[in-house]
């Protein structure tokens, strides 16, 4: 048998390393800040064409590189971090692999500028796919410059996979912000395709808050800290009143390197109870500083990943932070005796008022009726059966149930009787009615989110989305990557009937609303579509048409445990079976279910 295993040439090597470090255009900008940082810099440039896809290029004032270490740089596994294993229990530099350069020049074309200081001349080296195409002597600047290009130019198969340049902007500038939170001592500045999108000084991490997200959140921080042996917390959490429908602004760092954690995250939003409405999401910016020897940072490729030897102890400790935060700064809610005690009934009141306007969307056009009389017999009460007409949805145990006869009503109300269907509502969650063969169970948010999908569809294939203009327009900020991303599907936006216009640098002035949620709070709306937009991206590999549809139907859409009145009940049932596909919700869930009545015979057998 002949020998089949051999070893991989450096240069493939290299390239499948980079599938696990260089994903997108976002990851490049990621190392190549990284390795900035760690050089000691205190102005970092960044300058992106074409959402990254033509030109990276970081430009820093660091110590720069001889021009051995400057060539050591670009091969695998060439770092300057670490020398032994209990160097990896001690690391507190961002960069440690020594696989950032190596990946990155395996899939693009990349040239290096860089001298050391108190040199003469520094070194040029132009590297493409690996192989090493110039080495020289150079004048350049102090510190480094790395512009990669034409990225996986290549690997075309890779580069079909890279999204819209809104998205892939969005990442870039999401990678750029976790950098220079960690570093608020350091200048940095982003161009995008020449403009410039930020430059920010070195300065406190409050302004360098500020000089990211905007000047609205100089009301909204409250300074979160706490010392104890173990770890060392402080930053910044968001006021409760601020929080927001998009989880977008939530940063944790360990030791200055950003991370995830959603057991930490849990432990923040756990702090929040009762003092945020469900589904929203506070702001925080929270560093913890820790000895290296409790973590284990090498757990992941992009290093954002960490594993902590007592993980419930800080979990105790970050919620408690948060808590003495939000009690300090007397953010925790106190009891109001002159209230009005009759605010309850008349919330009730106004939330009726606002339903009987969002169900006037529940309106049949031609093509649904068409499809509705393909399901019209399914509907058709059988003569003589007990009535549950009387049935009523309120939660009262002294409710009388009257179960009347057919033979003492005029032919009239035996009419009326047929068109009426059975229905109620059961744990407000399910819609209950009687079918010819049994019983049909609704699940009332899956049926509405199948409406609103395909009405949502309908309107951005035809450009048909009606608006209702705004008294009040609302402005939204948005963070540059949202900003980019809004910019970018703004004619699908106003497809679905939203009216807006930029206002400002990263805002957006929403000055009408699809007619049919026009009464919802437009700013809430907006921010929630694009929220679950891109929760939708990251999950889903779906056109950006559908991924709105989705996005609104899911965020607009009635949820369990709202009350609703026989009428709306009865419409949105009229609605689902005028759909092309009543059968499923967008995400796949079940709408409905019948329950045969052989089943429910079988029962009293």
């Amino acid at each position: 048998m002949p020998d089949i295993i051999r070893l991989l040439p450096d240069s493939l090597a290299n390239q499948i390393a980079a599938g696990e470090v260089v994903q997108r255009p976002a990851s490049v900008v990621k190392e190549l800040l990284e390795n900035a940082v760690d050089a000691g810099a205190s102005k970092v440039t960044v300058i992106v064409k074409d959402a990254g896809k033509e030109l990276i290029q970081v430009v820093d004032n660091g110590q720069g590189m001889s021009e051995t270490d400057a060539r050591m740089s670009l091969e695998r596994h060439a770092t300057s971090k670490i020398t032994t294993s209990e160097d990896l229990f001690a690391i507190r530099t961002m960069g440690f692999r020594g696989e950032a350069l190596a990946s990155i020049v395996a899939v693009a074309q990349v040239e290096l500028k860089t001298k050391p200081t108190a040199s003469e001349l520094g070194t040029r080296i132009v590297v493409e796919a690996s192989e090493v195409k110039k080495q020289e002597p150079a004048a350049c600047e102090e510190g480094t410059s790395i512009s990669v290009k034409n990225l996986f130019y290549n690997v075309p198969a890779r580069r079909n996979f890279l999204k819209s340049n809104g998205v892939e902007m969005k990442h870039i500038v999401e990678e750029f912000q976790r950098v220079a939170l960690a570093r608020p001592d350091i200048g940095f500045s982003l161009y995008q395709n020449d403009l410039e999108t930020y430059n920010i000084s070195a300065g406190k991490l409050s302004q360098r808050i500020i000089g990211l997200f905007g000047k609205n959140y100089q009301q909204q921080l409250a300074s979160c800290s706490e010392n104890t042996d173990l770890i060392q917390i402080h930053g910044y959490i968001g006021k409760p009143e601020f929080a927001r429908k998009t989880r977008g602004e939530q940063f944790f760092f360990v030791n200055n390197r950003y991370i995830r954690n959603n057991y930490l995250n849990h432990a923040v939003v756990n702090a929040f109870e009762g003092l945020i409405q469900e589904g929203c999401f506070p702001f925080y910016v929270l560093f913890i500083d820790i000895d290296p020897k409790h973590i284990d940072v090498n757990v992941h490729p992009t290093k954002t990943e960490i594993k902590f030897d007592d993980e419930r102890t800080i979990y105790s400790i970050v919620r408690s932070a948060v808590r003495q935060s939000l009690s300090s700064h007397n953010l925790t809610p106190a009891l109001d005796f002159s209230a009005d005690v009759n605010l309850g009934q008349k919330l009730a009141t106004s939330r009726e008022t606002i339903r009987d306007k969002q169900y006037s969307q529940f309106r049949t056009t031609p093509r649904q009726q068409s499809n509705m009389e393909n399901w019209e017999k399914l509907f058709n009460e059988n003569e003589g059966k007990v009535s549950m007409k009387d049935f009523q949805q309120e939660e009262d145990s002294n409710v009388v149930l009257t179960f009347g006869s057919s033979l003492n009503k005029t032919p009239d109300e035996q009419d009326d009787q047929k068109v009426h269907l059975a229905i109620f509502q059961l744990h407000l969650k399910y819609i209950i009615t009687q079918v010819k063969s049994g019983m049909m169970f609704i699940d009332q948010e899956a049926a509405h989110e199948r409406v609103l999908f395909e009405k949502y569809l309908h309107d951005l294939d035809n450009q048909s989305g009606a608006s209702q203009q705004s008294l009040f327009p609302q402005t939204v900020s948005l963070n540059p990557g949202d900003y980019s991303l809004v910019m970018e599907m703004k004619e699908e936006i106003k497809a679905l009937g939203f009216v807006t216009e930029p206002f400002g640098k990263h805002d957006i002035l929403v000055k009408g609303m699809p007619a049919d949620i026009s009464h919802l709070d437009g700013r809430g709306v907006f921010e929630g579509l694009i929220e679950q937009f891109r929760k939708n991206k990251s999950e889903l590999s779906i056109p950006t048409r559908e991924n709105l549809a989705r996005a609104l139907a899911k965020r607009t859409g009635i949820k369990e445990g709202e009350r609703l009145s026989r009428e709306e009940m009865q419409s949105l049932i009229d609605q689902l079976f005028a759909c092309e596909i009543p059968n499923y919700a967008p995400n796949g869930r079940t709408t409905f279910y019948v329950l045969d009545l052989n089943k429910i015979d079988n029962y009293f057998s």
